[in-house]
């Protein structure tokens, strides 16, 4: 039988070849492969090799400082194609000096790629990204100026007189994994990882290609004590094992923690009493955006603003079981944790495998999704991938909105220092933000406006002074907050004059107050309105 050789962190390094293609699969800090990524940086920084990689991944996996911030170098890298480096700013800097080549693809596209990799299928074929900075007709979705001359990696073709887009296949070389255990043979577990992510099909995306799979584990075990369910990816597909000399540090299960096993699924972790978070714009944000609710629906929340608040907000307004919470990384239920740990929950009702959420986000399409964003134009469009200089890249947001049935966007209505004060009496402006983020054009194109409104999606652009909603000739302004000047706080922090609807209302000043406010009575008063 075939076994794997079990080899030190250098040694897995050895194995990548410069100008060859590198893969590696996480999400935020979770399944991180630490120690062979720290040996890959060393040995560059000391040697010079392996030197003009490209590298390919489908989630943004750092915590602003590892993760694959290890490979944020130029020369190592010649390419990055990639989902997502909102948590990694060495590789927004690389990208932004245009020291390598960048392309940005959505997640789910991405991570389903694999299966038509692996199939010897001419690329992923689907009609996510049309009309985005994705469509090679706009920018083919690459990110700075070094990569505008590059090849195309993703063409327009038609498929009975219907659009679609073609994600071309990528070739990998070296793939590096992570799992929990593995025993004599290399079969590998990942029972302790907090998402099941993709890892199985990106071996199989590998093997294809004759490519070497080296995985980081915590720990060997005797042949014969694994469960052969457990096993994520057989020993057999297995090129090298590094066990990890010291998982404290370098094999985590996120970058806060090193293991809690109500994460991962080992133990329902026992419910404390809801602290609520305290109040904040980012706060009153949240809470609008779920005033849109009704019962029994299934929910996506992004990073940022809804990663950040809405779980909270729903766990203290007691409405946990009226609406199920999901999250792209393959979560169902459960308290989603925040910032550098997006991805995972507490005590979830399940977890899928990453690239089989996007199957149901890409196909069914999720009831409600909540995104952040950046900027929103006259026609709708919305910006969430380009700030500036600054390209974070699009994640999931570009697959989970283009199919949803419901889209509110989260976002302060200027940026860059804004001060508000808040109370029973409605909202006041303390100081403006430095910047509109209601501009005449956006500066990409992450959210088609014209093509969501022929989709027949609603969509609701929620701010903490006033809610717009999609129509077919733009933004519609159907809400403001109490308190605020529709000319002064309004339309005179927009780059363009929006409808207004001829039954404006003031928001709820319920909104303000730290005690609950009502949401469950709320969501189900629209749930009657629907019926």
């Amino acid at each position: 039988m075939k076994h794997p050789v079990f080899i030190s962190a250098q040694q897995a390094a050895d194995m990548i070849q410069s100008k060859t293609t590198l893969c590696t699969i996480g999400m935020t800090l979770v399944s991180a492969s630490e120690s062979i990524l720290k040996a890959v940086e060393k040995k560059y920084l000391e040697t010079g090799i392996p030197n003009g990689l490209t590298y390919l991944h489908t989630c943004g996996q750092s915590d602003r400082k590892s993760g694959k911030a290890h490979l944020a170098h130029e020369g190592l890298l010649k390419r990055v194609i990639g989902g997502h480096w909102g948590l990694c700013p060495p590789f927004m800097k690389l990208i932004s000096e245009n020291k390598i080549e960048a392309y940005n693809l959505p997640q789910g596209q991405m991570a389903n790629m694999f299966h038509s990799m692996a199939l010897r299928e001419p690329g992923k074929i689907s009609k996510i990204g049309l009309g985005t900075y994705i469509d090679p007709r706009i920018e083919g979705g690459k990110m700075n100026a070094v990569t505008k001359e590059k090849e195309d990696i993703v063409n327009v073709i038609t498929i009975d007189r219907e659009e679609y887009l073609q994600y071309k296949p990528v070739p990998i070389d070296t793939l590096i994994i992570r799992g929990t255990y593995c025993d004599e043979n290399g079969n590998i577990t990942t029972e302790h990882e907090a998402m099941v992510l993709e890892v199985l099909p990106a071996v199989m995306a590998t093997k294809r290609y004759n490519g070497k799979v080296i995985c980081q584990v915590k720990k060997v075990l005797r042949n014969g004590t694994i469960d052969p369910k457990k096993v994520t990816v057989p020993g057999v597909l297995v090129d090298a094992i590094v066990v990890c000399d010291n998982p404290l540090e370098d094999h985590r299960q996120t970058s806060s923690w090193y293991y809690d096993p109500s994460y991962s699924g080992q133990v329902f972790g026992q419910e404390s009493t809801v602290e609520p978070i305290p109040m904040s714009v980012r706060k009153i944000i949240g809470r609008r955006a779920l005033m849109t609710l009704v019962p029994d629906v299934i929910i996506n929340v992004g990073t940022g603003i809804p990663n950040d608040v809405i779980g909270p907000i729903m766990a203290e307004e007691g409405i946990a079981q009226d609406v199920t919470i999901t999250v792209e990384s393959g979560i169902y239920g459960g308290v989603p944790a925040g910032g550098i740990d997006f991805g995972i929950s507490r005590n979830p009702q399940a977890l899928i495998p990453h690239d089989r959420q996007f199957e149901y986000y890409n196909g069914a399409g999720i009831d409600y999704t909540f995104m952040g964003a950046g900027e929103m134009d006259a026609s709708g469009n919305v910006n969430a991938t380009r700030m500036g200089d600054r390209a974070p890249g699009a994640g999931g947001f570009i697959d989970i909105t283009s199919t949803a049935q419901n889209v509110i966007f989260c976002s302060t209505f200027t940026g860059g220092g804004l001060e508000v004060e808040y109370g029973e009496q409605g909202l006041h402006i303390v100081k403006e933000g430095k910047f509109k983020k209601l501009v005449k054009n956006v500066q990409q194109i992450s959210y088609n406006g014209e093509l969501a409104y022929q989709r027949g999606q609603k969509m609701y652009y929620v701010t903490e002074r006033a809610v717009f909603h999609l129509t077919e000739k733009g933004p519609e302004l159907i809400e403001i907050a109490r308190g605020v000047d529709l000319e002064k706080d309004i339309l005179g922090q927009m780059e363009f004059r929006p409808l207004i609807s001829d039954n404006l209302i003031y928001t709820d000043t319920r909104l303000y107050m730290p005690e609950r406010f009502g949401l469950k009575e709320r969501i189900y008063e629209n749930g009657k309105k629907e019926a």
